[in-house]
């Protein structure tokens, strides 16, 4: 119980870390994306069975404040979960290295699916030119959110293995 907690309040407190404070200081492009980060770990070194769900509401936690089409982030958060999960079976996936690698290629992916689901469900002009522009430097920016999250991590597992 003490562990879900904690995962909530962390949870919690990068969501409203992403809606509030991040915009105020960063541009779009910019901005990192903290739930993705999220959905890269839980699919990385999760155990529950309830961690699918729990990217899917992320994802539709994230549209709910982002403005876009409800469901698109639900979506490709599910299907990065689902894919990053079957991968992760295979690798060793205590890696630092990893988890910002992962970071950066989830991203590059999402922004793909949501390319994919805009032309297939979307009549608006428009809306491919900034998700393109702005996939190298998302990407980027991402990898470097996740290294400074994974290494306060890491930084704390080693003072607690002490």
């Amino acid at each position: 119980m003490i562990k879900i907690l904690k995962y909530a309040t962390i949870i919690t407190g990068l969501l409203v870390a992403q809606v509030t404070l991040l915009p105020a200081h960063f541009t779009d492009p910019f901005k990192p994306n903290l739930l993705i980060i999220v959905v890269a770990y839980l699919a990385l070194k999760g155990t529950s069975r309830a961690d699918a769900g729990l990217a899917f509401l992320l994802g539709l936690v994230q549209d709910c404040f982002s403005g876009l089409y409800l469901g698109l982030n639900g979506f490709s958060f599910l299907v990065i979960y689902l894919l990053l999960k079957k991968t992760a079976d295979r690798l060793y996936t205590d890696s630092y290295y990893l988890m910002i690698l992962v970071v950066f290629l989830i991203t590059i992916v999402n922004s793909f699916i949501h390319l994919f689901l805009l032309a297939i469900f979307s009549v608006a002009d428009g809306v491919y030119a900034p998700l393109l522009a702005a996939l190298l430097p998302q990407g980027l920016v991402n990898a470097l959110a996740a290294s400074l999250l994974s290494g306060a991590t890491a930084l704390k597992a080693a003072e607690e293995g002490k």
